[in-house]
């Protein structure tokens, strides 16, 4: 007999059918054994096996919670005095007339049916393929995906192209530090793991595909910082022929269609999103991504804000001039004679857009310099030697003296967003399999050592006393 979910039993009353899943508890009533069954439609019934059921209730006599079974049943109405109208499915039951073990389930080390909030975090993530089963879990990573997918037919619809970009790429000196991968081929040398596609989709923008997007997967090996993940998702875009307000209007449309799909419970504090000025937002709330809620507990409002106009360039430790966010950012037009002729560099602004959430900055975007020889001034400016440029960015410039397009885009921190939008504290609650802010996996015991052979072959002699 064909399986059906859970979810399905109440178009299928009075007659014979099988389902299969976990067993969430198993009651022993005496003569009557009660099974509560759920299966990935997140969906749960109970069965009852009654007493004429010998075969059925001798096996049932040894399941125990998160074994996986399948039954074979009639579902039935309950009894009018039996309905429990507050659960799920309480008004039907499977009567059991046959019971299969598929797997047994060693105990597990904490209980899966509640919502796990209060248990040690480490023990979760040891054990993350239990800690998923849970009801919370399920919901936050199917809601992960249907999020996506919005995002991913809403720009495919206005003829955006999704393309792949390389994850083993080169080390550049553009921002945080680079997890790097030795070459096995070419020996002493390594690859880079992206910290974001920013040049490959600047790249595409001179190839010539125009509107480009990316669920893209990117890597920063940071310090410890709080909420943080060595891996992470980000929704990356770019467009060519565009102006910064043609960026911002999109990507704030998208966003109000993306709420409204996926979280219609949720609530806009102001359409449009107010635009607040750097040196503003510092004065007033004395950060650049501020909360403004009316009502800062209120967690279905959304306020969301684009904070606009920052330092192209601020003071590193050194006393020199570094970027605020990347070097690929194009001044405001009427600072470009500035950054040219290298002129009050503390002044130029750029058209750097960051678009932030309930005091989360959840996004960040520019339009581009698509003329070599103004990201060159850039580099300049920041003190790098013309021959590293060359070295480092070479392509880009190289492609930019080819034809390039004016272009401009943004990129979404995914688990930063949804995590807001399913009001959880961290963002480990809305991916699969997250690390630990240390970024260690508990589950796959990594960052681990590799055998020696593995080491010679890449060259590589561990130097044990700077571990």
């Amino acid at each position: 007999m064909k399986r059906i979910l859970i979810k399905e039993l109440k178009d299928h009353i009075g007659e014979e059918v099988t389902i299969s899943g976990w067993v969430d508890v198993r009651r022993d009533m005496g003569k009557l054994i009660f099974i509560d069954l759920r299966d990935e439609s997140l969906s749960k019934v109970q069965s009852v096996i009654l007493p004429n059921q010998k075969e059925a209730g001798a096996v049932a006599q040894a399941i125990r919670n998160e074994w996986v079974i399948e039954i074979g049943g009639q579902v039935n109405k309950r009894p009018e005095k039996m309905i429990k109208s507050e659960v799920e499915n309480g008004d039907i039951e499977v009567e059991v007339k046959s019971v299969k073990i598929l797997n047994e389930a060693n105990t597990p080390p904490f209980d899966v049916t509640t919502d796990g909030k209060d248990l040690n975090e480490e023990i979760r993530l040891k054990y993350k393929y239990l800690d998923l089963r849970r009801d919370r879990m399920q919901k936050n990573i199917r809601f992960r995906h249907e999020l996506i997918s919005f995002v991913r037919n809403y720009l495919s619809s206005r003829d955006f192209f999704e393309i792949e970009t390389p994850i083993l790429t080169k080390s550049t000196p553009e921002g945080a530090r680079d997890y790097v991968v030795p070459s096995r081929l070419y020996n002493g040398k390594f690859y880079a793991l992206p910290q974001s596609p920013q040049q490959y989709k600047q790249l595409l923008m001179s190839a010539g595909f125009g509107k480009y997007f990316q669920i893209a997967r990117c890597f920063r090996d940071e310090d410890t910082r709080g909420d943080r993940q060595p891996e992470f998702t980000q929704m990356d875009l770019e467009m060519s022929f565009v102006e910064q307000e043609d960026v911002m209007s999109l990507i704030e449309t998208l966003l109000i269609e993306t709420v409204k799909k996926v979280s219609p419970d949720k609530k806009f504090q102001q359409v449009p999103f107010p635009r607040i000025k750097y040196v503003d937002a510092m004065s007033k709330y004395g950060t650049d991504r501020p909360d403004i809620r009316e009502n800062k507990e209120d967690k279905d409002t959304l306020a969301f804000c684009w904070i606009v106009d920052f330092p192209f360039f601020e003071k590193d430790k050194n006393g020199g001039w570094t970027f605020t966010h990347n070097p690929f950012s194009k001044p405001k037009p009427e600072h470009m004679d500035m950054l040219m002729g290298k002129e009050n560099i503390g002044e130029i602004l750029t058209t750097q857009y960051d678009i932030v959430l309930n005091g989360f900055e959840i996004g960040g975007g520019s339009i581009r310099n698509h003329n070599s020889k103004a990201l060159m001034k850039v580099f300049e400016i920041m003190g790098y030697e013309e021959a590293r440029v060359r070295e480092n960015f070479g392509h880009m410039l190289t492609a930019l003296e080819s034809g390039t397009p004016p272009h401009g885009g943004i990129a979404w921190g995914l688990d930063r967003l949804i995590m807001l939008l399913r009001n959880e504290d961290s963002i480990r609650e809305v991916m699969a399999f997250p690390k630990t802010g240390e970024g260690r996996d508990l589950m796959m015991e990594s960052p681990s050592e590799i055998e020696e052979g593995q080491l010679n072959e890449l060259g590589i002699k561990i130097d044990v006393k700077k571990l």
